[in-house]
């Protein structure tokens, strides 16, 4: 019925992105505690130093901030589902020969990379959300002064 030439590419293509996306989800979960600690800087001493400068300067570097972590609040969830969804092919498949040792062991990657998705998700989100109150209130502040 099927011709299992695309079905078996398609099989390995999805398999072999298991290791990279987990690579990819640990390399944003660094960028995303990174960010963390940008964002308590630029809270508690950046911005007071930030009114040094131009307002032009300082919406350019609020509007790569900001969109930076808007990346990482929406790439990390998407990583945590294709963590989640590419081990339980595999592991349902293992199921079905009765080996409950290899379903066990992608279940387990399955709700690590979700669990790591949607923690990356919350801090992009939460930084995101910060930074533009932050980052309004800055330049309303300046924009007022220069008025």
């Amino acid at each position: 019925m099927f011709d299992s030439s695309p079905l078996q590419f398609m099989h390995l293509l999805s398999n072999g992105l298991l290791y990279p996306v987990i690579l990819s989800l640990l390399g944003i979960t660094a960028l995303a505690l990174w960010e963390s600690g940008l964002a308590v800087g630029e809270r508690f001493g950046g911005l007071t130093q930030m009114r040094k400068q131009t307002i032009t300067l300082i919406e350019n570097r609020a509007r790569r901030r900001i969109e930076r972590a808007d990346l990482i609040a929406r790439i990390g969830p998407m990583l945590g589902l294709m963590g989640t969804l590419i081990p339980l092919g595999p592991g349902l498949a293992g199921l079905g020969r009765g080996e409950l040792d290899t379903l066990a062991t992608a279940v387990t990657v399955a709700f690590d990379t979700t669990v790591l998705g949607l923690f990356v998700g919350i801090m992009g989100f939460v930084i995101g959300r910060l930074r533009r109150r932050w980052y309004d209130h800055l330049l309303n502040e300046l924009e007022g002064h220069a008025a």
